[in-house]
């Protein structure tokens, strides 16, 4: 056999100089890359992908003098050992070099790219310390190419080519490290290391600031094919609680039960449908005691059982901060049950609590990445709130919200923060998971404010974050929501008319919420939520203006209550996508290239999308508009719900939008009952 290359049956390995790269076939049409630049291969370090690769891989391997090859279904991997005794292997630079070829006709999906003949080639080393390295993989640009997924952004882009995306957790700034790109391929990076990927027009190249290997995975097809393949390999999510699919109620913030109540009430009053209605942060005795302050909740399980009559589910607010004031505070730090650090007290932000007045406290964090920090969070959490009945909990500063956000000065039981940082979203979101299914609780979500690869299999849904309440923001979350979906999370929402302020009796901010209401009635989770009226202190008294569908005058009711009308009419239909996401990884909410890849006018647009396979949408983002055009890919047959005209796909029409309806078209003849009844 050849110098430097091995055949370990399913994997391929490749060794040179100290480095150790092996390819392995990992699920069908994939295959799991990792190199380290000397000693053997680590086989423990944190990642998103399951313990076992997922059936169906079958390599095939072979080995020439200077090459060797790794067929894995649809996906061709090709390691260069050399260029048969050129110069350029003699100094490094392209030795081991990968490329990846979709095997039907030898294509190149991907390719390394070394960063000059010289040195350093496509992989890059640099130490930092005790084994740990600046890690970077470096793959070649092909003009025209178009990425999406990597999470959660406010940059406003659907295509992502040419960004710089750092790779860290933040308010509104979600990651996940999976990238799809228009070629014909999916690759996730998978490693929760703290970092950044640049996807320019010189080259792509991933970089992890303080890492032990590289270490990704890489799957050849069309987008719908990476994404199945994906929740093959991190993990497919539950499908989504019946109940969970209908309307959320919330504000910041509701500051006694009977405000929350008479809320719930009234909308029982006036006939409208409410599934979930929500207790908002400040309800708890101290930050970190996870359970309600008596003096404003005095009947915490009458509330859950009067809910439960109603039909109604409450969701509480869980933070992962501990104040000193918490019972639960020294008990915690004792057993090394918070994240620490490498300099410096073990507090990490300064927080509002009762019984502070005007000061904040130094607060913690537990370490969600411990497995028995986790069971001692959901036991005060079972203790507090699943006793009385509450089942549904919002996990919110989950990224989590230090001040400020030094990762290298963090301590995780996990590891290093600038190794395994970004994971920490997905593990907190474990530990009500874990706790519920211990429970024996069957319909598990919670509501998050980041996330990571991997989370959607502990149930965890991802909302947007503290973000601006006017249609620039709204232009944005539709490209943002549309990458989560492209990034493996499918059960994402937004603040419905957007968090940091607007004024109910303002007929432009109404405006803003009515066209943001409809957009929302098409997410998979449709959810009001925001803090109107002006900015105030951050402290425990706080609350803001109404936000009800009835708190921004008649008109306004009229049609937010005409919208929440039709999101029940299409309730069966949401749940039979979300049927879809839990068995194949195909998100409920689709880019029009989702469904129609072959259409080259569909991966342009980035301002409509697809409920399911069915239902064009097509959001209203600026004010004033009162028509606008829509794109309708080629391939199908499509009915404007509102005036029942048909139209061949492949053009683009011009369609009314009066404010009380959004532009929505129905594919090759399907029935669906949008339109209310007479």
């Amino acid at each position: 056999m050849p110098p430097h290359f091995r055949d370990l049956g399913t994997a391929l390995e490749w060794r040179a100089k100290g480095e150790t790269l092996r390819v392995e076939a990992w699920g069908p049409d994939a295959v799991r890359v990792r190199a380290t630049p000397g000693g053997p291969l680590a086989e423990d370090l944190p990642g998103a992908l399951l313990d076992t690769p997922p059936g169906g891989g079958d390599a095939e391997i072979k080995i020439a003098e200077h090459h060797a090859t790794l067929v894995n279904g649809r996906i061709t991997v090709r390691i260069d050992a050399d260029t048969e005794g050129k110069l350029t292997p003699e100094l490094g630079a392209s030795a081991g070099r990968l490329t990846f070829l979709r095997t039907e006709d030898g294509t190149e999906l991907l390719a390394e790219q070394s960063a000059h003949f010289w040195w350093p080639g496509p992989r890059l080393a640099t130490a930092t310390g005790n084994g740990y390295h600046r890690l970077e993989q470096r793959f070649q640009a092909y003009r025209g190419e178009r990425f999406y997924g990597l999470g959660q952004h406010t940059h406003g882009l659907l295509d992502q080519k040419g960004a710089v995306i750092d790779l860290v957790q933040r308010n509104a700034e979600v990651t996940i490290p999976l990238l799809v790109s228009d070629r014909g391929y999916g690759l996730l990076w998978n490693s929760p290391a703290i970092g950044r990927v640049e996807l320019a027009e010189t080259g792509t190249r991933w970089v992890s600031d303080s890492a032990r290997q590289i270490d990704y995975w890489i799957t050849a097809g069309q987008p719908a094919d990476v994404l199945s393949r994906y929740a093959d390999a991190t993990g497919h999510s539950p499908e989504l609680p019946e109940w969970a699919s209908g309307f959320w109620q919330c504000k910041l913030r509701y500051r006694t039960q009977d405000e929350l109540m008479e809320v719930a009430r009234e909308y029982q009053r006036r006939g409208l449908p409410l599934s979930v209605i929500v207790c908002d942060f400040f309800h708890w005795t101290h930050l970190g005691e996870w359970k309600f302050d008596p003096a404003e909740w005095p009947d915490p399980a009458g509330m859950v059982r009067e809910l439960d009559e109603m039909g109604v589910k409450l969701m509480v607010s869980v933070w992962p901060s501990v104040s000193p004031a918490s019972e639960n505070y020294h008990p915690m730090l004792d057993q090394g049950f918070f994240i620490g650090t490498e300099f410096g007290p073990m507090a990490h932000a300064d927080w509002p609590d009762k019984g502070l007045g005007a000061y904040s406290a130094q607060v913690a964090f537990y370490d969600a990445t411990n497995p028995e920090a986790r069971e001692f969070v959901w036991e005060r959490i079972r203790r507090g709130y699943h006793e009385l009945g509450v089942k549904v909990f919002w996990l919110d500063a989950g990224e989590p919200e230090l001040k400020p956000g030094h990762q290298y000065n963090l301590r995780y039981h996990a590891g290093p923060g600038l190794e395994v940082g970004n994971m920490y979203p997905r593990e907190n979101a474990r530990t009500v998971h874990d706790g519920l299914k211990a429970a024996g609780e069957t319909e598990i979500i919670s509501l998050n404010r980041s996330s990571w690869a991997g989370a959607q299999r502990y149930g965890a849904a991802l909302w947007s974050g503290d973000i601006a309440t006017d249609f620039a923001s709204l232009r944005t979350q539709i490209k943002a929501g549309l990458n989560v979906m492209m990034s493996g999370i499918p059960w994402w929402t937004t603040d419905i008319g957007g968090f940091h302020g607007g004024d109910p009796d303002d007929p432009a901010y109404r405006e803003v919420l009515v066209r943001w209401f409809q957009y929302g009635t098409f997410c998979p989770l449709f959810r009001l939520h925001g803090f109107r009226g002006d900015e105030q202190v951050l402290e425990p008294a706080m609350t803001g203006l109404a936000n009800e569908v009835w708190s921004y005058g008649e008109e306004t009711y009229e049609i937010l209550a005409a919208h929440l009308r039709l999101r029940e009419r299409l309730r069966p239909y949401v749940m039979r996508q979300m049927r879809t996401a839990s068995e194949t990884g195909v998100p409920p909410m689709r880019p029009v290239f989702l469904e129609f890849p072959d259409d080259p006018a569909a991966w342009e647009v980035e301002d409509a999308f697809l409920l399911g396979p069915d239902l064009l949408v097509a959001p209203i983002t600026e004010a004033g508009v009162r028509e606008r055009e829509v794109c309708l890919p080629a391939g199908a047959r499509w009915t404007d719900v509102w005036s029942g005209e048909e139209h061949e796909g492949g053009q683009t029409v011009t369609v009314a939008a009066p404010i009380d309806r959004i532009p929505l078209f129905l594919r090759d003849g399907a029935n669906l009952p949008v339109r209310e009844e007479a």
